[in-house]
C-alpha cells in the first residue's frame, strides 16, 4: 500500500512539472453544488466572509481574527497544511486530496467536525490537545503518520488550521442544508447560523472524560475480569471472543458513509492509544462517527469493569503479532510492564488531566455523559472499526 501511494505521488509531482502552483482554493462541497448559482454564490461569500480563503484564512467566530499576530498564526498553518496535509486531506480538508484514492481506510473528512480519538464524551468535539496529539503521534494502522519531529510552532498553527477547516465545513453544510430546505437562504437567519458552530468548539475545553475511579493494578485477576466482561457485555458479539474482529456483526457504516468493521484488537495497532486511559476512554465513550457505541450508561454502576476491560484488551493486543492466537490469556510480565509503562501516571498535553494509577479519582465534574452519549443498551455492540 505504502509502495503504491508513493508511486501515485511520484506521477502526481511529474505531471505537475516545475510550473508554477495555481492558487489554492476552497472546493464547495456536492451540496452546495446542486444549489442554484444564486445560492451558491451567497454561500461562496458568506463562507469567504467568515472563514476567508486559504491565502488569508479566518477562525470562525473568533475574535482573534482582529490580531494581526494570530492572523498571521493561521497563514502558517495553512503552509504547514499545504506542505504536509493538503495531499490527503485536500485543500478544503475534504478528505479529497490528490493521493485520497489511493489510501485505505480515507483520509479524514474534516467538514463534518467529526474527530474519532477525543478525549471527550461521545457526541462532543474533541478538544485541541486532541488534535495535537493526532498530529504529533500519527494514527497507528493508517496512512496518517507521525508529525513529532515537527516545530512546536507549526504543530499549534496547523491545529488552529485544521479547526478553521472544520468550522468552516459545518458552516457549509449548515447553509446548504437550510437553502436546500427553504429554497433561499435569508440573510436574518445567517448570524444565529455563524454564532451556532463555534459554541460546541469552545465548550469541548471543559469536556474531559476523566476515570471515575482509579485503575487498579493490572494482574491476572483484572484481565480476567475483564475477559469475562470482555464476553458479557456486548464486546464480543463485533469483536469475536477472541478479539480478532472475526465475526458477522462486525461490519456497519460509519458517518462518511464509508463501511467499516470492527477492529481486531490482538493486531499490535489500537489505534486510538495505547494507554490504559486511552483505552478507557474508547469504551467509556465509544468512538464518534463509528458504530462503536459508549458504555459509559451501561458500566456507570461498576466502572472498575471499564479498566479491567482496559486491562484485557491490552492483554490481546499483540497476540496475533506474536502468532499465538488463539489461546487462554494470561498476564505476563512483559504485559504488566506494557501497562506499567503506558499508565496514566503520565500527561499528554500540557493541559490534560490524568488520573493517577491507584489513586482515589477525582470524578468528572463536566455534565454527566448520558447528554450526550447514547444509551449502551440500546446501540450496538462494541466495535472499534477502523479508522
Amino acid at each position: 500500500m505504502r509502495s503504491g501511494v508513493f508511486l501515485a505521488l511520484v506521477g502526481l509531482l511529474a505531471l505537475a512539472g516545475c510550473r508554477p502552483a495555481a492558487p489554492a482554493h476552497y472546493v464547495p462541497s456536492e451540496q452546495v453544488s446542486a444549489l442554484s448559482p444564486e445560492l451558491q454564490k451567497q454561500i461562496e461569500q458568506i463562507l469567504r466572509k467568515n472563514c476567508g480563503t486559504p491565502a488569508a484564512p479566518l477562525l470562525l467566530g473568533s475574535d482573534r481574527n482582529d490580531n494581526a499576530s494570530f492572523r498571521r498564526h493561521l497563514q502558517h498553518g495553512a503552509a504547514v497544511y499545504a506542505e504536509r496535509c493538503l495531499a490527503c486531506h485536500g485543500v478544503t480538508g475534504d478528505g479529497n486530496g490528490p493521493a485520497a484514492a489511493f489510501l485505505q481506510p480515507r483520509p479524514r473528512d474534516y467538514r463534518r467536525g467529526i474527530f474519532k480519538f477525543t478525549s471527550t464524551p461521545y457526541g462532543a468535539k474533541p478538544r485541541r490537545e486532541d488534535l495535537e496529539r493526532t498530529i504529533r503521534r500519527g494514527i497507528t494502522g493508517t496512512s496518517m503518520p507521525s508529525f513529532a519531529l515537527l516545530p512546536d510552532e507549526d504543530v499549534q498553527a496547523v491545529v488552529d488550521y485544521v479547526l478553521a477547516l472544520a468550522m468552516r465545513g459545518e458552516l457549509e453544510i449548515l447553509l446548504a442544508s437550510t437553502a436546500e430546505s427553504e429554497d433561499e437562504l435569508d440573510p436574518d437567519m445567517v448570524p444565529d447560523l455563524v454564532a451556532g458552530v463555534p459554541e460546541f468548539w469552545n465548550a469541548a475545553g471543559d469536556e474531559v472524560v476523566l476515570p471515575a475511579v482509579a485503575m487498579p493494578p493490572f494482574s491476572e485477576e483484572t484481565v480476567a475480569a475483564g475477559k469475562e466482561a470482555f464476553l458479557t457485555k456486548g464486546c464480543s458479539k463485533c469483536h469475536g471472543e477472541d478479539g480478532r474482529g472475526l465475526t458477522e456483526d462486525n461490519v456497519g457504516t460509519d458517518a462518511w458513509g464509508f463501511s467499516t468493521r470492527a477492529a481486531d484488537l490482538t493486531s499490535g495497532m489500537l489505534r486510538g492509544g495505547r494507554r490504559p486511559l486511552d483505552i478507557y476512554r474508547r469504551i467509556s465513550s465509544g468512538i464518534n462517527g463509528t458504530p462503536m457505541p459508549s458504555f459509559h450508561d451501561a458500566l456507570a454502576d461498576n466502572p472498575e469493569t471499564i479498566w479491567k476491560l482496559a486491562h484485557y484488551v491490552l492483554s490481546v493486543s499483540n497476540r496475533r503479532r506474536e502468532g499465538i492466537l488463539p489461546s487462554e490469556v494470561h498476564a505476563t510480565p512483559a504485559q504488566a510492564e506494557t501497562v506499567e509503562s503506558t499508565a496514566p501516571t503520565e500527561t499528554t498535553t500540557s493541559s490534560e488531566e490524568v488520573t493517577p494509577v491507584n489513586e482515589e479519582a477525582t470524578p468528572s465534574s463536566e455534565p454527566a455523559p448520558s447528554d450526550v452519549t447514547e444509551p449502551a443498551s440500546a446501540a450496538p455492540p462494541a466495535a472499534e472499526p477502523s479508522e
